[in-house]
């Protein structure tokens, strides 16, 4: 089995303009090449928001040298980009945007969602690119709940979406740079499921609700997350009660980061460059709705 590395806990939470109460899970500035080829996890909410007229969100503002994978589970968020992206996501549905090069993009709660009020909870996964693909062109997926293959756990333990990478014969929709598989897990209580992952990758376990024991270890609760080697293959959860949990894997990208804010790169005067193209203007414009 895979060895544990450690589990750690949140720090305390945090908003993301004014419609995002976050909990940063891990992030690369504390953990670097063990997370590798993931750089950052938010869990937003879940939180309660009443009826509005203006929606609440995070304003236009920049990227460049990774990729935001954003997976809804209760809410709807609207996105909007300098590519022309975009589009409303609500529960099960995940945007995957590139940014690469560079790119402009705007995150509110839905027009719809703003005006009837309700909970809102989602995560938001930041995925490194390697240096030869971190100038490549922006770009934007939608993956729709119905497009993501759900493969039932043995032993009704279950069930598991393949948002990216494979697992039990089916391949997740979400277009990668590099080899990874991101499982979004629903587990009932008192059952177990056995995983195989590839060997050599980092793996990481979140546990959204719920409390998990990853390989008959200590219990791994809401708000916390396993870090396991890159030996072995063999993961083994089971669930003290009503789970829901990621299990994000990964092929390493042993490469130096240089990383500030919205900007991930790998020297020091590529993020200089990424701040100058920034001010410049040359990642775009988001053109206004209407």
């Amino acid at each position: 089995m895979k060895r544990i590395l450690g589990i750690h806990s949140a720090p305390q939470g945090h908003w993301v303009g004014d419609g995002f109460p976050v909990r940063t899970l891990f992030a690369y500035d504390r953990l670097g090449p063990r997370i590798s080829p993931f750089l950052l996890l938010d869990h937003a909410g879940p939180a309660d928001f009443p009826p509005a007229v203006r929606p609440r969100g995070v304003g236009e503002h920049p990227h460049r040298g990774m990729e935001t994978v954003t997976i809804v589970y209760d809410g709807e968020v609207a996105h909007r980009d300098s590519t022309g992206g975009g589009g409303t996501i609500g529960p099960g549905d995940v945007q995957w945007m590139t940014a690469a090069s560079g790119i402009l993009h705007e995150e509110f709660h839905s027009p719809a969602f703003t005006g009837r009020g309700g909970r809102l909870e989602m995560v938001q996964l930041w995925v490194n690119l390697p240096a030869r693909d971190k100038l490549a062109p922006p770009a934007y997926q939608t993956i729709l709940a119905g497009d993501i293959p759900v493969v039932p756990l043995r032993d009704g333990a279950g069930q598991l979406r393949v948002i990216a990478g494979e697992f039990g014969g089916q391949r997740g929709p979400a277009r990668t740079f590099t080899p990874i598989d991101v499982w979004d897990l629903q587990l009932a209580e008192g059952r177990g499921a056995a995983l195989t992952v590839k060997p050599g990758r980092n793996v990481i376990v979140v546990v959204l609700r719920g409390t998990v024991r990853v390989n008959d270890t200590e219990p791994v609760r809401a708000g916390q997350f396993a870090l396991l080697d890159r030996d072995g293959e063999a993961l083994f959860l089971e669930a003290d009660d009503a789970a829901a949990l990621l299990v994000l894997s990964g092929e390493p990208i042993d490469e130096p980061i240089a990383g500030q804010g919205p900007f991930v790169m790998n020297t020091e005067d590529e993020l200089r460059q990424a701040f100058a193209d920034f001010r410049a203007g040359r990642f775009g414009q988001i053109v206004p709705a209407g």
